[in-house]
């Protein structure tokens, strides 16, 4: 828009480009030379660039789909991983390689970034069901970091399989990757409800995402449920739906903050360690924690509470350890003579991350747009989702059936007539020569048979041209009985 008279608030000053007088009040002459050179307003400019900015991290970057629940960049790894044969029963294949390729073909960012989410879907304690199977070191609950990607190797894990399924009978929609050298899918065509198994987080322009993750079982039988039932209610789904399940384990408090996020797509749920207290000698107890809050570092929980009995802020503790091994966690903090545990245990709960809340955020992309749901409103587009890549399924093998069916038919009459068709073929110069002569084949009896159908074609029947191409190509093999046969059971 150009500006009718100068007002330097409102206008850009592109000195740099065209040298602007300040006589003007720094707008630029509408002269030959400032053809393609349009003041605008920098506030309207400035708000334009922010929207499509904010919308294209919203969209490409920070929040789930609500049909398969991943983000770009997870669905880029799995899908390139499936590209790559790197199938749950398949050797590894180092992640370097993997980072390199999703990197390479659909995903033009820092190799980091894509090791790292690589990472998070192969750890245990941060997926409720992990999609990658890792071998090497990929981190762990006290914050370790994973090994270099040259060192560890990685595979899609068997659940993954249920993501990619059926992605080869053009059940979903694909779209040009970056550079527009490949293609890659819009969404997985996943059999599992995945947002609402592993959960979600994400944090955008002016919203974030966190859904905490499911019990697959529970989750698939509320499916269930609302598929048989489509007017089913929230409590009809809680029935089966208890609340989140955290991978870590631990306890959820109460069943207010479960409700509303369930109903509202927000709301607040209380977590908290799994403890227990045995003896520990003749006169004192120990509490051994073996199961701590999702997303709480085991080191730093034990150092916090190291702190807190260093500063005299948690009294009775006068030991703690961790004797954790590959059989699980164990964490033991021993008290002293006389103590009571049921107070100690409180204070811990109080004072440390052993009592954390997790805040429920059901925001996930749906149809292009963020969108707070509840959880039967998630079931409800996933089984929507479902529904349509059946369809799309049945329409690509309907279709592949008939064309099979189209040459299994050239196949039976070229078969019934095989000695008519081999001289013919011989008697061909080429291989065109040999395949028009087919397409114009028919013999008298045929002839006089087609002539008797009301509405027949005149000319009798016709090979087409993919069934004499198709009949050119035959093996000398499929001429033997039983492979006729072969052909004629497919048929």
């Amino acid at each position: 828009m150009l500006s009718e008279g100068p007002n330097p608030k409102e206008s850009i000053w592109l000195s740099k480009i065209l040298p602007v007088p300040p006589e003007n009040g720094g707008l630029l002459p509408l002269g030959p030379d400032a053809k393609n050179i349009v003041p605008i307003n920098i506030e309207d400019e400035m708000r334009r660039s922010y929207i499509d900015y904010a919308m294209s991290v919203i969209v490409s970057r920070a929040l789930p789909d609500v049909r398969d629940g991943l983000k770009p960049v997870h669905r880029r790894i799995l899908y390139a991983m499936d590209e790559m044969g790197l199938a749950p029963n398949k050797p590894t294949r180092k992640c370097a390689k993997i980072v390199g390729e999703v990197m390479g073909n659909y995903h033009p960012h820092g190799d980091s970034a894509i090791y790292d989410t690589l990472v998070r879907l192969a750890q245990p304690f941060s997926m409720r069901y992990p999609l990658i199977d890792g071998q090497g070191n990929f981190g762990s609950i006290d914050g370790d970091p994973p090994a270099a990607m040259r060192y560890t190797e990685a595979r899609l894990a068997k659940i993954s399989a249920a993501l990619l399924d059926d992605l080869d009978k053009e059940t979903v929609d694909f779209r040009p990757n970056y550079d527009e050298s490949s293609r890659e899918p819009e969404v997985l065509p996943t059999r599992l409800p995945n947002l609402l198994l592993n959960g979600a987080e994400g944090i955008a322009v002016g919203m974030a995402t966190r859904i905490p993750p499911h019990n697959l079982t529970e989750i698939v039988n509320a499916t269930i449920e609302l598929v048989n039932n489509p007017k089913a209610t929230l409590a009809d789904m809680m029935k089966h739906v208890q609340g989140p399940d955290f991978p870590g384990g631990g306890f959820i408090l109460g069943r207010e903050g479960i409700f509303n996020a369930y109903s509202t797509g927000r709301g607040s749920v209380k977590m908290r360690a799994k403890a227990a207290t045995e003896k520990s000698g003749k006169d004192r107890e120990a509490i051994i924690v073996n199961e701590i809050p999702f997303q709480v570092n085991k080191s730093r929980l034990i150092q916090q509470i190291a702190e807190l009995v260093g500063d005299k802020k948690l009294e009775g503790i006068s030991d703690v350890r961790d004797e954790s091994d590959r059989d699980g966690m164990r964490i033991v903090i021993e008290l002293k003579r006389g103590e009571n545990a049921e107070v100690v245990l409180n204070n811990l709960f109080k004072q440390t991350q052993m009592q954390m809340n997790f805040g429920i955020i059901m925001l996930s992309i749906v149809n292009g747009q963020p969108r707070e749901l509840g959880l039967v409103d998630m079931l409800k587009r996933f089984i929507d989702h479902r529904i349509e890549v059946v369809r799309r399924r049945t329409d690509y093998l309907l279709r592949k059936a008939r064309e099979r069916e189209h040459l299994l038919l050239g196949f039976q009459r070229a078969l019934r007539n095989i000695d008519q068709v081999i001289a013919l073929i011989r008697a061909s110069k080429t291989p065109r020569e040999a395949r028009d002569s087919l397409m114009e084949f028919i013999t008298p009896e045929e002839a006089a048979e087609y002539a008797q159908l009301v509405g027949a074609d005149p000319r009798g029947p016709r090979f087409s041209e993919r069934q004499a191409q198709a009949i050119i190509e035959l093996q000398l093999q499929r001429l033997t009985g039983m492979e006729q046969q072969k052909i004629l059971d497919e048929l």
